[in-house]
């Protein structure tokens, strides 16, 4: 059926999305993300919070179905990724997660080496998902949760997009290939109340080896604005559309909280 496929391809570009945190636990952000599909239709919620030191970083990521979409597909999602931070180069030494689907159950687990070498322990429900990846293809690849903190960071740092990262997440081999927009004059609409100078990038997903489980499409291209909402060194996406097989989706920056800031953005 289209509709539960199309649940399953907006989670999983959701597990890209990431927000970071400061050096305290104290000044941890945590963010919570609503997702709508066509018509309005309340399709996921996206948790994530992160926590960064002077020398280390730790992103934890959690998503489950709402509404009507649960009807159609069971979706629960727990992501993790640490590593240490090396002036703007971030190096993850783990990635785990675990995907719960109708009752299936898939585990991610992925270890870096300090030569680039990644070593994948995720174990897929049959032999026939497993991915054809060579070590060579993948040394040097980042999880897709430290991806994105590496743009919210470089966004801040040198106020551009501009960047590819190649990502293999025990699921998919592929690179993201992040394009300056414009500035843009956010306005608010009918799901959140956010007005504000956003930064508007593009994001496109260059497959290099695909995931064999066509269950699992996620999307080809979307639109990320981000936004300076805490003191910091990365800036904070606040609103997203992505394409998807099976539709367009939207993603809206309900709550944030974190450096003695706390937002409720939706229209709740």
């Amino acid at each position: 059926m289209i509709f539960p496929r199309f649940v399953i391809a907006v989670a999983l570009f959701l597990s890209g999305g990431a927000f970071s945190a400061s050096a305290s636990e104290a000044d941890r952000v945590d963010a919570r993300f609503e997702i709508f599909g066509f018509a309005g239709l309340h399709l996921l919620t996206n948790r994530t919070s992160v926590e960064e030191a002077a020398n280390r970083y730790a992103i934890a990521m959690d998503l489950d179905t709402r509404g009507l979409a649960s009807v159609f597909v069971d979706l629960t999602s727990h992501s993790e990724s640490h590593g240490a931070l090396a002036g703007e180069t971030l190096r993850p030494e783990a990635y785990r997660a675990e995907v719960r689907r109708n009752s299936v159950d898939r585990r991610y687990g992925l270890d870096y080496r300090g030569d680039g070498t990644v070593i994948n322990s995720s174990t897929p429900s049959s032999a026939e998902n497993l991915l054809l990846v060579a070590a060579q293809q993948v040394r040097g690849t980042v999880d897709q949760l430290t991806a994105y903190l590496l743009l919210e960071r470089q966004l801040a740092s040198r106020g551009t997009c501009a960047l590819v990262v190649p990502v293999f997440d025990g699921s998919g081999l592929y690179n993201l290939q992040f394009t300056d927009v414009k500035r843009d004059l956010l306005p608010a609409d009918g799901h959140q109340n956010f007005t504000g100078s956003a930064q508007l990038c593009q994001v496109v997903r260059e497959e290099i080896v695909a995931n064999r489980n066509k269950n699992e499409d996620t999307y080809r291209r979307g639109r990320i604005w981000y936004a300076q909402l805490v003191a910091g060194d990365r800036m904070i996406p606040v609103r997203m559309e992505f394409d998807t097989a099976f539709g367009g989706v939207k993603g809206y920056l309900a709550e944030l909280r974190g450096h003695g800031v706390h937002l409720h953005l939706l229209r709740e």
